[in-house]
């Protein structure tokens, strides 16, 4: 019932200007920073971790400007959800877009990141291309089912979740589907190793060298920003990666990571610190989370 209810207001909110949304959202922030105390806590750690050499004073500030942000993109998901092609497309702005189209007609992964926008970049890519993309379960499958169903308005999707494997993403690749790919959560080392993020061992996937290889894909970074002064979105394709996958799987693994690190030092609030990035730790290591 909740769940349901959210969704309405949700609805309800891709009403307003622009601008009356992103004040709702940084309202519902403040919010949500003074009473989801367990979150506060988990930023505040990934942080200290990340960033050692701030202050209290200056992590505090990055917690609170995080969660602003974070429930901006909550609620201007209602915009993707339900608003028109045009008023998307009027707030996107979109840089590199020749990299991305130079790459179609062959095998493409999108890498990418959990950054706020992440949603917007999806959207423009589906109104572009049939891609495809990877998905965690929900266990409110009603929540799950309108996920699924928004993530693909625009466009055919190919939506897998992540218990089903790599197999079917293998197919698409093939198939010529951009796959927007996201590398950057802790999903343990089954699929992974140790490499350094900020300097602190992560589990990290090592996914993406092996995709490369067996659909013999290019690798083309996407990233998107919330701009500031309420002036929308931008999605930003990077060049194509050139020498990858290398022999050395460490190396490709530290590639990845060490891109996603430019990126957060360049829009650090918009980086998603409230997912436990360092719950794995290597064998004997306490929990940073405890």
């Amino acid at each position: 019932m909740m769940a349901r209810l959210g969704i309405f207001l949700l609805w309800l909110l891709h009403f307003l200007p622009y601008r009356l949304q992103a004040w709702t959202g940084n309202a519902l922030g403040t919010m949500l920073y003074l009473f989801a105390g367990r979150r506060r806590r988990i930023a505040s750690i990934n942080l200290r971790l990340c960033f050692p050499e701030q202050s209290e004073a200056e992590r505090a500030s990055l917690v609170w400007r995080h969660f602003n942000v974070f429930s901006r993109s909550v609620v201007e998901r209602g915009i993707l959800w339900w608003s028109s092609r045009e008023r998307i497309q009027e707030l996107t702005r979109v840089e590199g877009v020749e990299h991305f189209q130079n790459a179609l007609g062959s095998p493409l992964i999108l890498l990418t990141a959990h950054f706020v926008g992440l949603d917007v970049g999806g959207s423009w890519i589906t109104q572009h291309a049939d891609g495809v993309s990877v998905y965690s379960r929900q266990k409110n499958v009603y929540v799950q089912d309108l996920v699924l169903q928004k993530r693909a308005r625009f466009g055919t999707q190919r939506l897998y979740s992540r218990q089903e494997g790599m197999r079917p993403v293998v197919r698409a690749l093939k198939d010529f589907c951009p796959f927007y790919y996201f590398v950057d959560q802790d999903w343990n080392t089954k699929d992974g190793a140790f490499v350094p993020f900020f300097g602190v061992p992560a589990a990290t996937l090592t996914t993406l060298p092996r995709l490369v290889r067996m659909a013999n894909a290019k690798v083309v970074p996407c990233v998107t920003r919330l701009l500031p002064d309420c002036q929308g979105y931008e999605v930003r394709f990077y060049p194509a990666w050139e020498n990858y996958p290398t022999h050395d799987l460490a190396a490709d693994i530290r590639r990845v990571n060490e891109f996603i690190e430019q990126r957060v030092r360049e829009m650090p609030e918009q980086y998603f610190w409230l997912h436990k990035r360092f719950k794995t730790r290597p064998e004997g290591e306490e929990s940073f989370y405890k």
